[in-house]
C-alpha cells in the first residue's frame, strides 16, 4: 500500500545538514518526494512510497543528523503522490 504525507519539522533543523540527511534517508528507504527549508526556520517535506517506508521515515525524522535538535515532526496531512526520486527544493 502506498502513502504520501506532507510534514513540517521544527527545532534546530536549518544550517545543520538536515535537508541533505533527509534526502539521503528517504532515498535509502526507497521514497520519493522533496524537502526544503522554510523562511519560518522549519523544514518542510513530502514523503511518498510504500506505507511501511513512509512510517519508518517519519520515525527517523525525529532524529536527524548529529547537529540537529528536532523538537517536533508534524504531519500536516496527506499529500499528492510524488513520482521519481527525493529532491531538495529551494527555500520557500
Amino acid at each position: 500500500m502506498r502513502k504520501s504525507v506532507h510534514v513540517e519539522v521544527s527545532g534546530r533543523v536549518q544550517g545543520v545538514g538536515y535537508r541533505a540527511w533527509c534526502e539521503a534517508e528517504a532515498k535509502r528507504l526507497g521514497l520519493s518526494g522533496w524537502v526544503r527549508n522554510r523562511r519560518s526556520g522549519t523544514v518542510e517535506a513530502v514523503f511518498s512510497g510504500e506505507a511501511d517506508a513512509v512510517d519508518a521515515m517519519l520515525a527517523t525524522a525525529h532524529e536527524g543528523p548529529r547537529a540537529a535538535r528536532v523538537e517536533a515532526v508534524t504531519v500536516l496531512g496527506d499529500a499528492e503522490p510524488v513520482e521519481g526520486r527525493m529532491t531538495v527544493r529551494p527555500t520557500g
